[in-house]
């Protein structure tokens, strides 16, 4: 539906008027020392505060101050991501990385049971809300649906605009508890009001950890093995947090910064995480990847994958943009961590799921994209965690609807981190600056312009 309140080819002459939309010159850039995209000219992000919850690693810097590639590593709290997932206990690795990011140390046996009793006991809904709030109100876009359910809860907290550090925590805890729940049934009140499928409404148990409750409350049937619930929740624990510098952290933490509550720094979180740029970037690879299988019939033929790579390179293929989707990183330069790991995980299910030859062929494209790459631009293009995330969905049978929901599911634990340690530190409302370089004009009478 078009909302318009006067005609679009009269407002399109108002746009095609105006001088105000021209281009700034990009040497004024560098005239005033402003970083386009907060980045600086070697690539590197501009630092914009100071964190411990999180470090991405992904360079060295030598002692003229340029940029040495070097194998990557994701640290929370000082632990390595690869420790993290090797020493899961059971399928509760999320439930251990939410506890360590918001409260900066591993639990004990006891204080871990204590708090995966607090996330269980909060993963049911207020009363009427999966009526009147979910299945009432359905949206084509499970991103938004989120933004709009998270602003909703609001309503049912007696306290919602309590923004000291506790009462952020508390109200955090309850998200990350609710996230899983509130992602799987927008999914299914979707495919129930567009497409007519059966509406089959699992309640999460509190037995079963985040993960095996997302797979509990997708499927129909609501069985899943364990390697599967081991993978997924894998992909909780490398997804949970990426720095304080990635875009909806920092959409996060600015919101915040205001004063306002937390479910309103978290739906502005949300809506970043949405943009292709960010956490969409998974459909993409999806995508471009099942274009390439109906190409390739995931044939491993590989003077037929390097045609195929070289097409995409030239924009023959897929969206045309010359991209390859889930390699490259803004700050990896050799390897991503979180695909390193996904890699050897999912291999482990493609061979219970007997897909090993499917996952053979991502190896072998993965292979071909880099070898093509630096042929052509001698540059090491480092594999990112998108390419195997798509390629893990797909065997967990989780549909692309889901994708980037279930980053957000997964990254609202490092949001509420970095929202209590910016409230705790720093507390000051952000506010940068931006250089004017438009003209000046003396006002003129309507009847003269």
């Amino acid at each position: 539906m078009n909302f318009h309140y006067h005609d679009d080819n009269i407002l399109a002459r108002f746009f095609g008027k105006s001088s105000n939309y021209t281009d700034i010159p990009t040497p004024l850039y560098k005239e005033y020392n402003v970083k386009k995209g907060l980045r600086n000219e070697d690539g590197t992000g501009v630092r914009i505060g100071l964190t411990k919850v999180s470090d991405v690693i992904g360079y060295e810097r030598s002692d003229d101050g340029s940029v040495i590639p070097c194998e990557g590593d994701l640290l929370y709290r000082g632990y390595s991501i690869k420790d993290l997932i090797m020493n899961r206990q059971g399928n509760f690795g999320y439930e251990e990385t939410c506890f360590l990011l918001l409260f900066g140390f591993l639990p004990d046996e006891q204080q871990f049971a204590d708090f995966k009793r607090s996330l269980a006991i909060r993963y049911e809904l207020p009363d009427n809300f999966l009526v009147n709030e979910v299945l009432r109100a359905p949206s084509r876009n499970l991103m938004n649906r989120l933004q709009v359910l998270t602003l909703a809860l609001y309503n049912f907290d007696d306290h919602p605009d309590e923004t000291d550090v506790y009462q952020t925590l508390l109200k955090g805890i309850n998200l990350i508890a609710k996230y899983p729940v509130l992602g799987c049934y927008s999914y299914q009140a979707k495919m129930h009001d567009l497409y007519h499928s059966s509406l089959i409404i699992h309640y999460p148990r509190q037995d079963y950890s985040i993960a095996e409750n997302i797979l509990y409350m997708l499927r129909p049937d609501g069985i899943f093995t364990d390697q599967e619930a081991n993978l997924l929740d894998a992909m909780l624990v490398i997804h949970a947090d990426h720095g304080g510098g990635n875009n909806s952290t920092f959409t996060d933490v600015v919101i915040g910064s205001t004063g306002t509550d937390l479910y309103s720094a978290i739906c502005g979180s949300v809506g970043s995480l949405k943009g292709p740029k960010h956490g969409g970037a998974n459909i993409s690879v999806s995508q471009m990847m099942n274009e390439v299988i109906d190409i390739t019939n995931f044939e491993k033929n590989e003077d037929l994958i390097v045609r195929v790579v070289n097409d995409l390179l030239d924009k023959k293929l897929y969206d045309h943009s010359g991209l390859i989707y889930g390699f490259g990183h803004a700050v990896y330069t050799l390897t991503d961590p979180r695909a390193e790991l996904l890699r050897d995980l999912c291999r482990k299910l493609a061979e219970e799921q007997g897909c090993l030859d499917k996952f053979e062929f991502y190896e072998l494209f993965e292979k071909t994209v880099k070898e093509v790459t630096y042929r052509r631009k001698k540059k090491i293009l480092p594999t990112n965690v998108d390419f195997y995330s798509g390629f893990a969905y797909n065997i967990l049978g989780i549909p692309e609807d889901l994708f980037t929901p279930l980053f957000a599911i997964s990254r609202v634990s490092g949001w509420v981190a970095h929202n209590v340690e910016n409230k705790l530190y720093d507390g000051r409302i952000m506010r940068p600056a931006t250089r004017y370089v438009g003209e000046h004009s003396d006002f003129v009478s309507i009847t003269d312009r």
